[in-house]
């Protein structure tokens, strides 16, 4: 869905997984400091709305999800995925419960996946999803942001801001209100810095959760059954994944940053030689500089001199091989 910031001054489209908002309205850096700043917002009106109301929602998306959720405080913000049967990450959701029913955003066009599941497994349980991508728009504030919520609006809050389900309609008044904007550029670069894993970014069609750091924030590990929860258990008690998230530091000196898929190679064996990894998030950070997130065989040494393209690249470790 195009949204109607585009028409602010300033404002530069966003293309591919985020196209409909922003990529920055003219200066990226500024943009990453208010947010930094704890000012100014954050459009994410892209992203899907889906709604799960009645009297068995919780304990209903309690057996469905990899967090534990049956009980639920009213709004206490959490997230969770959605699972394979072989325990590759299909979905990822934002949640939060205001008491009568659950809210929670999604990736840019997996909504709609998204619910053909949830009713397939609705059953004899008293729940009603729904999609209401079309009337409610995501707005982030970032954390320390003074910025008023209109009353009666569902927030979700967590330690790096507010994600408030804004009316649709009312999305432009609430721009004019909430500060200067930033673009999903600036937004992206935090979210690199704090590591944090995006669904179809991080993921690929045979990502677990434990690659990208999720056991715990979006992974229960002491509640009960739910598809893929098999492989969760086995990799948890007597394995480990076969690859894992890094924190990348690239080479200041190069213009364009390595994009989506790039390969990860050992910079001290032959350039040509075999690949241990790829970039999954690259984005340029107004105080570190260039920097990305990687999937890495879990064996490459943690000190390892790696090689983006034609990158070099310093990594921090963020799951533990």
């Amino acid at each position: 869905m195009k949204s109607p910031l585009l028409s602010l001054p300033g404002a530069v489209p966003a293309e591919g997984a985020d196209e409909g908002v922003a990529a920055h309205y003219g200066d990226l850096f500024r943009e990453q400091r208010a947010l930094a700043d704890g000012t100014g917002f954050v459009d994410l009106s892209h992203r899907g709305v889906v709604t799960v109301s009645g009297a068995d929602r919780l304990s209903w998306l309690h057996l469905l999800l990899t967090q534990h959720v049956s009980e639920l405080p009213a709004g206490e913000a959490t997230e969770a995925l959605i699972l394979s049967a072989h325990g590759h990450v299909e979905h990822a959701l934002y949640l939060v419960d205001d008491g009568d029913t659950v809210w929670a955003h999604v990736e840019p066009g997996t909504q709609d996946a998204l619910i053909a599941y949830l009713e397939s497994m609705k059953f004899f349980y008293q729940v009603e999803v729904a999609d209401r991508t079309a009337d409610f728009a995501v707005v982030h504030l970032p954390a320390g942001s003074i910025a008023e919520v209109p009353d009666g609006v569902v927030v979700r809050e967590t330690a790096y801001g507010r994600d408030v389900f804004l009316p649709r309609a009312d999305l432009e008044s609430y721009a004019e209100k909430a500060g200067p904007p930033a673009g999903i550029l600036a937004h992206e670069a935090l979210r690199v810095e704090r590591h944090h894993p995006r669904l179809g970014f991080e993921t690929d069609h045979r990502t677990i959760p434990h690659e990208l750091g999720w056991i715990g924030s979006a992974v229960h590990l002491q509640k009960g059954c739910y598809r893929g929860q098999e492989t969760v258990a086995r990799v948890q008690n007597l394995g480990k994944p076969p690859r894992r998230l890094v924190f990348l530091h690239l080479d200041g000196s190069e213009v364009h940053l390595p994009p989506h898929g790039t390969e990860i190679r050992l910079a001290d064996e032959d350039p040509d030689g075999r690949k241990v990894g790829f970039i999954t998030t690259s984005a340029r950070h107004y105080e570190l500089g260039p920097v990305a997130l990687a999937l890495v065989k879990r064996n490459v040494p943690v000190d390892a001199r790696l090689m983006a393209g034609d990158t070099a690249a310093a990594q921090e470790t963020v799951v533990e091989p």
